[in-house]
């Protein structure tokens, strides 16, 4: 070993559940190809493609989406929608993902999306603020209004009306209905990610505190 460097850990093996299959490492088994009917055979294509814009494959969403390939129609619709056509540009539709992963604590999601946040441009101290449940101090009025308005709808189930006047005034109405239908979205796949207990992949580290 060379003078000065030090030896590397092997990262330690993760233990499954015993009800999540290894291959998916969730509680539905990884769907092939030859299983699927032709609209999940479209559905996979997709996913597979070169264009496909999932972060983590099938091991995540989109294959868990295969074990109803109609619905995964739809729901890949909106989804792609959300993240990349609305009215919110790219950096503040990550922040907005990552603030309903935080406060619905769902590791799969955050540690997709953080580095996807970091490489759309959101600074590593305004990912900080709602990693660590910071106040928003400090912050930008579209990036203050986005994290309070998450806290807000997560945590009350209300959104007040100071609270939805300035998202007006910041994004439009139009603006307001897609932020709150993006976290909707993910908020959906992160009670699904949690139902059939989604594990991280092996070369994943957990970038979501558990408190």
């Amino acid at each position: 070993m060379a003078k000065g460097k030090a030896a590397r850990r092997p990262r330690p093996r993760r233990v499954l559940p015993k009800d999540v299959y290894p291959e998916s490492l969730s509680r539905f088994p990884l769907l092939t190809r030859d299983l699927l009917d032709q609209t999940g055979r479209q559905h996979y294509d997709i996913v597979m493609g070169p264009e496909s814009r999932t972060l983590v494959g099938l091991r995540g969403p989109s294959g868990i989406w295969l074990h109803s390939p109609k619905l995964a129609g739809f729901v890949r619709a909106a989804n792609q929608y959300l993240r990349f056509e609305s009215v919110l540009d790219r950096r503040l539709t990550e922040l907005a993902i990552l603030v309903t992963a935080r406060e619905l604590d769902s590791q799969f999601e955050w540690t997709a999306h953080e580095p996807a946040a970091l490489k759309e441009g959101l600074e590593p101290k305004i990912i900080d603020v709602v990693k660590c449940r910071r106040p928003l101090a400090g912050l930008g009025r579209k990036e203050a209004l986005i994290i309070g308005f998450g806290r807000e709808l997560f945590r009350t189930r209300k959104l007040h009306a100071r609270t939805f006047a300035r998202a007006v005034e910041l994004f439009g109405r139009r603006g307001v209905l897609e932020l709150a239908a993006l976290m909707g979205n993910y908020a959906g796949t992160a009670l699904i990610l949690a139902a059939v207990d989604q594990q991280l992949h092996p070369e994943q580290t957990p970038l979501l505190p558990r408190a």
